[in-house]
């Protein structure tokens, strides 16, 4: 099925080790869940590769007999137009020192990510997403102004990890077309319980939670 556009990004923080969302109070987002709207200027690209595992053939008798997909390693080159300095540090695990400098105590945080975008009559939506995982920025451009402008946006790839409500998977899509679509049990499964119609939290469900 061929989709268009990209409708918008949504960001969780997670927590490590049960998966559960960060409450905004302590979440470095200062938000639940963060929609990547006009805000920000929105996301101009999300290139997700990965979402399958590499084929190897297997042969006997001079012909294949078999193959076997290795395991998804889901990974996402996002192009954000102007995230806030604050929150695109603490993406990567960045936090203030309280005198204007920015550092990393050498963990990271953990994220969920839900990538929207639309079918071809734009009546329905895809969603892509993972359920926890880690954001690194590991180049920065900076370029002179000449009569134009030199912009450089906020590039940032996450590599997502397992995630428990995905049965393990590190990727899960949805679709609004299906006919047992249901919007607050997608946010609860991708966003560690959180709950869509009233924001609070309940434990995420799926796969083997011991």
């Amino acid at each position: 099925m061929a989709i268009v556009g990209l409708t918008m990004v949504r960001i969780a923080q997670v927590d490590p080790l049960t998966q559960a969302i960060v409450p905004k109070e302590k979440s470095v987002l200062g938000a639940d869940v963060l929609e990547i709207d006009e805000t920000f200027f929105g996301t101009k690209t999300a290139n997700i590769t990965g979402i399958e595992g590499t084929l190897s053939k297997v042969y006997g008798n001079n012909v294949q007999m078999d193959a076997m997909v290795g395991g998804s390693a889901p990974a996402i080159a996002l192009d954000i137009n102007n995230l806030g300095f604050e929150i695109s540090q603490g993406l990567v695990g960045r936090l203030s020192d309280g005198k204007g400098g920015f550092v990393s105590d050498g963990s990271k945080p953990h994220f969920a990510v839900s990538v929207e975008s639309q079918t071809l009559d734009r009546k329905e939506s895809v969603f892509f997403n993972f359920g926890n995982g880690l954001f690194t920025a590991p180049t920065q451009n900076v370029g002179t102004d000449t009569e134009n402008q030199t912009r450089q946006d906020d590039n940032l790839t996450f590599t997502a990890l397992s995630t428990k409500a995905f049965n393990k998977e590190p990727f899960k899509p949805y679709f609004t077309g299906d006919k047992g679509f249901d919007m607050a049990n997608m946010y609860k499964e991708t966003f560690g319980g959180f709950k869509l119609d009233t924001g609070t939290v309940t434990p995420p469900e799926g796969g083997d939670n011991k």
